[in-house]
């Protein structure tokens, strides 16, 4: 059996201290603020900094990474003798996962006897960062770089996206909801309830009147439509609101039992679009 390596990019925010620990590989997507001319990496700015210009009213832009710089960070793998899997944000939402698979095309041409599989997660935040884990475990347990692929194409449209937001501002500048919804939805605490659809894109499904229930709205997809609702990996993210995460695991954990595995921080690349407050719960689904 060949090595290989677990290659992913900073969506998955999963810290890199942890992704070095599980011994995956990642490229750092971009970031910048309108009043800085100046770009940044995922993890330049400290996560608490990033929010706070937000809600300082400072507008964050995110920058398309090219194949470039994942050409990069693949070739010396690949000249140490690995082959690599790619696992890469949903291109519903981002062109970095094609920019990776076009990179691993041309590679492929000048390393024919290496291998090299890119996957679209159609996943975001730790809802991809779950998917990475799983794929960690499963090489573990000793899967071949072709059984881990097919086995993570397998599970892509199970891994489940339950969001909410606490303003929807940053929605209605991503054109998620209209203007009048934004005004109306603030002045009357109404919460969106979104999830990924299968093609990897963000979309509404409900409402929920105020914070607290939002985060219960939640709880309830997962006791709704999860595989192993007892003994199923469960990830949150949120966007500098530590909290209401806790909470939202709390409620989990009353209700089912249920052990939340990671509690992280929805990241620079997803929180631009998302804003702070914004709160996602990630599992194995009967359906996403």
């Amino acid at each position: 059996m060949s090595n290989y390596v677990i290659f992913t990019d900073s969506a998955c925010d999963i810290v890199p201290s942890l992704l070095e620990e599980w011994g995956v590989r990642h490229v750092s997507l971009a970031f910048r603020f309108d009043h800085i001319d100046q770009d940044f990496l995922n993890d330049d700015m400290p996560i608490k900094e990033f929010y706070q210009n937000m809600r300082d009213g400072k507008i964050a832009k995110t920058n398309a990474v090219n194949s470039e710089t994942f050409r990069a960070a693949f070739e010396p793998l690949l000249k140490d003798g690995y082959d690599i899997l790619y696992l890469g944000f949903s291109s519903g939402l981002s062109t970095t996962y094609n920019q990776g698979r076009l990179a691993a095309e041309e590679l492929a041409a000048v390393y024919p006897d290496r291998k090299l599989i890119a996957i679209d997660t159609l996943a975001a935040s730790a809802g991809f960062g779950l998917l990475v884990k799983i794929a960690v475990e499963k090489k573990a347990a000793g899967a071949t770089i072709e059984e881990l692929a097919e086995y993570m194409q397998s599970i892509v449209l199970k891994q489940a996206h339950w969001f909410t937001v606490e303003d929807l501002v940053y929605l209605k500048r991503g054109g998620r909801v209209s203007p009048m919804v934004a005004l109306v939805g603030g002045m009357l605490s109404i919460k969106p309830v979104l999830h990924m659809d299968d093609e990897g894109h963000l979309i509404k499904v409900s409402t929920a009147r105020g914070r607290k229930a939002s985060l219960q709205a939640l709880a309830d997809k997962l006791f709704e439509t999860a595989d192993d609702p007892q003994n199923g990996k469960i990830f949150i993210s949120h966007g500098d609101c530590e909290d209401d995460a806790k909470y939202l695991a709390n409620i989990i954990k009353e209700r089912g039992g249920n052990n939340v595995e990671i509690i992280t921080n929805v990241g620079t690349v997803i929180g631009a679009h998302s804003g702070p407050g914004t709160m996602a719960l990630f599992f194995q689904a009967s359906h996403r």
